[in-house]
Formats: structure tokens, sequence, C-alpha cells
């Protein structure tokens, strides 16, 4: 068990890939409920076009690349509260064009296209000691946003325009959590990879849902369970040589397919117990009514 951790990337792997998954856990709360599950998969594909584009203007790849979802997560609120587009079509013209930027301009400076593999698909062995310091940053920036704006943060989600009504500023709550969400997309990109982001952020949570239903357990829970996976993705990635950001997302996948099932077998036992205890009751009761 401890042969991994001989291995200086494995160990800075490891720390990012747990750090990464309570940030993940903690957003995905907020996504899941305001059931806007797509939006992890589409600002994903928009961060890649603002880090194509820092890359090629030689700008800082953390900066542009949050700007650039940042601008993205914004313009989506923007089209969406016109209410004449929905929030799923605005967010696949929008975060598919910012793509399609990313794409063109790959495929037009050839010799990036390497640099880029590891946005798209993850590459733990290119983790470095930045990386891990902007992972860092952004987690702690998170938790304490989070902490600081977490009754405005919870009206906003449950119901935006109540929360206007009471004087929330709704406007500046959704700029604030665009913004720390294309911050995590930014620097998960390199554990988990553009692709399968949006997994990362939507499991936790759902597991999570599915064993509470109290809203601060769920909040305990989520980044529990994203640090757990990718602890366990990272220790198998390492075992059976395959991508790490592959494996966190299954690993994610396979909890999430044991405690739903737990749930269905549980749901049904008690059904069973119910019309067991009700037939009983009936057949106790027979005679009674007979007299």
């Amino acid at each position: 068990m401890l042969e991994p951790f001989h291995y200086e990337f494995f160990v800075r792997g490891l720390i990012g890939s747990v750090l990464v998954g309570v940030l993940c856990g903690m957003m995905g709360v907020y996504i899941v409920l305001r059931r806007m599950a797509y939006i992890g998969h589409g600002l994903s594909h928009a961060v890649f076009g603002g880090a194509v584009v820092s890359y090629v203007l030689s700008f800082n790849f953390y900066l542009g690349a949050s700007l650039w979802g940042f601008l993205a997560a914004l313009l989506i609120n923007a089209t969406t509260k016109s209410r004449k587009i929905g929030a799923d079509a605005a967010i696949g013209i929008i975060t598919t064009a910012s793509f399609a930027v990313g794409i063109a301009i790959v495929s037009r400076y050839k010799s990036f296209t390497r640099n880029f593999d590891a946005a798209l698909f993850g590459n733990i062995l290119a983790i470095t000691d930045a990386d891990l310091i902007a992972i860092t940053l952004v987690t702690a920036v998170t938790i304490l946003t989070i902490f600081l704006a977490y009754k405005h943060l919870l009206f906003v989600t449950f119901d935006p325009e109540v929360a206007g009504f009471y004087g929330v500023p709704v406007g500046w709550i959704d700029a604030l959590f665009s913004l720390i969400l294309a911050a995590t997309i930014v620097v998960s990109m390199q554990i988990i990879g553009v692709t399968l982001i949006a997994a990362a952020i939507v499991t936790p949570p759902i597991v999570a849902r599915l064993l509470s239903d109290s809203f601060n357990r769920v909040m305990l829970l989520s980044p529990a369970i994203g640090a757990l996976c990718g602890l366990v993705g990272m220790y198998l990635s390492f075992y059976i040589d395959v991508s790490s950001g592959a494996t966190i997302v299954l690993v994610a996948s396979t909890l999430f397919v044991l405690v739903i099932s737990y749930n269905y077998i549980r749901d049904r036992q008690a059904t069973e117990r119910g019309r067991s205890q009700g037939r009983r009751a009936r057949s106790q009761g027979a005679p009674e009514l007979f007299d």
C-alpha cells in the first residue's frame, strides 16, 4: 500500500485528486440543487477555449481560463434571464462555440496539440507544485466563500425570486458563484480532464443526496465522497495503469450504483414489511368483522 508514495508524481497527484474531489463535491451540491448539471459539462468546454487562447497569447493559464469561463457563465445567466431561451439551449450554444474556438486554434497551431491532451483527458503525471498551489488556493477560497455567503447562496439556490424580494443581491451572488465555478473547473482540468469534469461535479452530491435528506449533511457528505473517490481512484489508476481521471469518475459511478441499489433494496424490503404487517392485521381483525 505504501509503494506508490515512493514516487513524487504520485504524491502530488494524490493530494491534487483529494483536493479536487473536495472542491467539486462542494460546488456540485449547488449545481445539482439548481438543476443545472449540464453547466458543469458546458463550462468545462468553454474553459478549454479560454485555456487555448491564454496559451497562444502567453497569458497566465489560470487567470485567462478562469476569466474566460467566468464571462461564459455570466453570458449564460444573462441569456437565460430573458426567458425566451432555455438554460440548456444557452449553455449548448455558448459553450460549444467557445470550445470550437479552442479546437480551431489548436488545429491552426498544431505544435500545441500535445499540450492540450492533458486538458481534454487529464494527466496526473504533469501535475506540478504550482498546480497544487493553485488547487489549494481555489479550494480554500471556495470554502471561505461558501462559509461567509452560506445563507445567501442557499436562499438564491432554492428560490431566487423570493431572495431578491427580501433584498438578497441575486445578481452578485450569481456572479460570485460563476467565478468560483469557473476557477473550480480550471484547476480540475489537469486532474480529471475537460471531458470528465461534469461527472466529478455531479456524482458526489447525488450520492450524498441518496444517503441523506438534510442539506447540511449533504454539504458535508459530498466533499467527503469526492475526496474518497479521488483517493481510491488514484490508487487504482496506479496499480492497473489506467487514466487517473477516468478511474476517479468510474469509482464515483460505481459508488452511485451501489448506493442506489442499496436504497432500492431497502425500499423494497420496507414495502414488503408493510404489506406483510397489513396482511397480518387484516387476518387478525377478520373475526371481529363478522361478530
